[in-house]
């Protein structure tokens, strides 16, 4: 008896035999491997924009493949244009001046990421800081920091126009606040980059713009400090209005002995004490309970001609006030009238009350009529409510 296998064998010749074509019959089609044809326009050559996005795309991307006969975009057809002004052996300088034409933050990135893949070819420290200029007008901010990113991990040599852009970027940006500080220690470490009066006047700034209550400005008061020793250190001259931004910081946490030190230093860098310079020591030596010194800066600076804020006005006329110098708080009050500026409801509730406390009640209710007359900012809802405060202190 046969083998079964022999007689498959046999069984499979003879029908080709028989049927000659039998192999020639449609297979069925091999499955799709992620095969992605260069599309193909009706002009000489494929698109460059095109190509560009395919090769920048994500590898774990799938892309549908584009329709061949579609026609080019504006952007496509404007980037195009650009790339092909750019000369064979183009260096940074010829793309940086490409950049600079750019109005569009999406085109000019395709620019710079198309020319960074060309052969011999590097970008340097100003076509990174035009990129991220042009992608910070077009609010562009997370490829902005992909690109701060880039530079510091080395992609470019550093330069301090470079890194103080980097920083105000992140001094911005609530989540990049930290990455500021790591930008300035690169910079504090490096040999040809050092920090300048702008780096410092960009992160005591970002510093001050988190004082928010007492608890919190002790915490960043110590980075104050630090930056200003290693400013000293490293032989940077500040102007007056990095000095006010270190007076604020201390005169805010009641470190009014500091600040004053700061104040008479300023003569040494060539610097002018100005309002805000008189009205920080004001405020900060009226906070801390020293009243007599703290008017005393607010007559040097009226002295100067120099005109205080409304929240140092305020401030004075309430410690003078809750300290019995009624006199001297109702000067600073018509003071500030004069100067077009109105007191809040709790200044004058803490004068006139404080007056009809130590039983001096005729003088409140005359200065409040005197006030009325000459605050052309207080409604009557104000005074109704003043008079009422004064005629309950009194027991009436």
């Amino acid at each position: 008896m046969m083998p079964v296998t022999l007689r498959r064998l046999l069984t499979g010749v003879t029908a080709t035999i028989r049927n000659p074509n039998v192999h020639l019959l449609p297979r069925p089609p091999l499955p799709y491997r992620h095969v992605h044809p260069y599309p193909s326009f009706p002009s000489s050559h494929p698109s460059l924009y095109l190509n560009h996005r395919l090769l920048s795309s994500s590898p774990t991307e799938n892309p549908i493949p584009p329709n061949p006969l579609r026609t080019r975009t504006p952007l496509e057809k404007q980037f195009e244009t650009w790339v092909q002004k750019l000369k064979p052996g183009f260096g940074p300088l010829e793309v940086n001046e490409a950049l600079k034409a750019q109005s569009d933050a999406d085109l000019g990135l395709d620019i710079f990421r198309w020319t960074a893949q060309q052969r011999n070819y590097k970008h340097n420290h100003a076509t990174y800081l035009t990129m991220i200029r042009i992608l910070l007008d077009g609010r562009r901010y997370r490829n902005a920091e992909t690109l701060v990113e880039e530079v510091i991990a080395g992609a470019c040599e550093i330069s301090v126009p470079l890194y103080n852009s980097m920083i105000r970027f992140c001094c911005g940006r609530k989540l990049l606040f930290n990455r500021a500080f790591d930008i300035y220690k690169k910079m504090l470490n490096s040999e040809n980059c050092k920090p300048n009066l702008e780096t410092y006047a960009l992160l005591l700034n970002s510093l001050l713009r988190r004082f928010n209550n007492m608890h919190v400005c002790y915490v960043y008061l110590r980075a104050v400090r630090s930056l200003s020793k290693q400013m000293k250190a490293c032989g940077v001259i500040p102007d007056t209005f990095v000095l006010n931004m270190i007076i604020k910081a201390y005169s805010k946490c009641l470190q009014v002995d500091d600040a004053m030190q700061v104040f008479r230093e300023m003569g040494l860098y060539g610097c002018e004490p100005n309002a805000y310079t008189y009205g920080y020591i004001a405020k900060g030596l009226c906070e801390k309970g020293r009243v007599a010194q703290g008017l005393g800066f607010y007559k040097e600076m009226r002295g100067k001609g120099l005109v205080p804020s409304s929240s140092t006005y305020m401030i004075v006329i309430c410690s003078l006030a809750m300290g019995r110098k009624y006199d001297d708080a109702t000067e600073v009050v018509l003071d500030m009238l004069s100067n077009a500026m109105s007191p809040d409801l709790l200044t004058y509730k803490t004068l006139l009350e404080g007056l009809c406390r130590d039983g001096k009640g005729v003088e409140a209710f005359d200065l409040l009529e005197d006030f009325r007359r000459k605050d052309s900012m207080m409604n009557e809802r104000t005074y109704k409510t003043l008079l009422n405060a004064l005629h309950f202190v009194n027991g009436e």
